[in-house]
This record gives structure tokens, sequence and C-alpha cells, in this order.
């Protein structure tokens, strides 16, 4: 879903770039950026790329990733939805295609280099930074550390930001490793989030 009057979102939502990568990788598939943002959102929920369930439908996050990723925000679908809002940009804005695994390839740089700085000067004062996951913790942050690592650190980043794990089931052994995730950073995650959000 675009935003009608912003020609960035426009052009993103029309855009090629990786036709021939997504062609080549084992689903095939053609690029269909999902886009998701509005200038004076103030909130910025910074993720990897669309899954398969989020290509089909364009809606960011309308898989279970997202339903964990609304519960560890606090956030009902009607506010994590609302662009006025929430500004969701991912790191790559379509999906990348599996592996000969089956999980997901990563976000191609290609894509962020081209659009992910423009978007953030468009958008202006974002009041709350939420970083999912190590593509968009080494983009926002400027650094290559592990994600525990960063997310353990979340005290001493820079106000108004959160790095979280990317809350796919295949995380779901790092949560029950990680308790202090769910102990300490989830209340004040959601209480940055619900301050930003009622303000």
């Amino acid at each position: 879903m675009t935003d009608p009057e912003s020609d960035l979102a426009r052009d993103i939502a029309a855009c090629t770039l990786c036709r021939s990568r997504f062609a080549a990788t084992a689903t095939a598939h053609a690029p269909r950026p999902v886009v998701w943002f509005r200038p004076g959102a103030r909130l910025l929920i910074a993720g990897q790329a669309p899954g398969m369930r989020v290509h089909l439908s364009g809606r960011p996050f309308d898989d279970p990733s997202g339903d964990r990723l609304r519960d560890w925000l606090g956030l009902s679908p009607d506010e994590f939805y609302d662009r006025d809002r929430v500004a969701i940009v991912p790191m790559a804005f379509c999906f990348p295609g599996y592996d000969a695994k089956g999980a997901d390839l990563p976000p191609p740089a290609v894509c962020a280099r081209t659009w992910h700085g423009q978007v953030m000067a468009g958008l202006g004062q974002i009041s709350l930074r939420i970083l999912v996951g190590g593509h968009a913790h080494r983009w926002h942050l400027g650094h290559r550390r592990p994600v525990t690592q960063t997310v353990a650190d979340w005290r001493v980043q820079a106000p108004g930001v959160f790095p979280l794990p990317h809350p796919s089931w295949r995380n779901t052994a790092w949560l029950r490793k990680n308790p202090w995730f769910a102990a300490d950073v989830l209340p004040e995650l959601r209480a940055a989030v619900r301050r930003v959000m009622d303000d």
C-alpha cells in the first residue's frame, strides 16, 4: 500500500532493480515492493525484508512474525498499520526469495543503497526507532556487532532507539536462551512505544 501523495513511495512501488535476481531464485518471483510509510510518522519500524506471505498480501508483517512483533510492541493491528503514526521501512522492500535450504535470502544491498537514505530523509523527525534484526542494526547503528550483543546493550543506544532480534519463529530458541529480553527489554519497549503513540 502506498501513499498516493508521495512520489518516492510511487517510485519504490514501481522498482524492478532486482527482477533478474529474483527470477533466478527457487520461487522465480517478480519484484513486488511492499511500501508502508508516510512523512510525519513518529515511530519507525526498520525491518529486514518481506517474507513470502507478505509478498503475496502486500501488507508488511502480515504473518506470525508480525503477530509476535505487535505483541512485543504492545500495539493492536489498527495502531501498527496506522501510517500517520507508524512507518514500516525494511532494508529491502521486496521478498528476496529462498536459499537452497528454504530459508529467506538476505535483503539485497542494492535496495538499501538506492532507497533507504531517501526514505529516512523524507520521513522527517522520528521519535522512536525500532530496529528489527541484524541488517537494520548495521544500517542504522553503523556497526557489525552480533545481534545478541546489540540487543543486550539496548540501554546504551542513542535515545529513542531499540534494537530487537527478528521476531521469526526461528528465534524462539534465542528467546528461551535469553530470558532477560522479555523480562527487561519488553516492558521498557512497550512503555516507550505507548508514549510515542499517545503523544
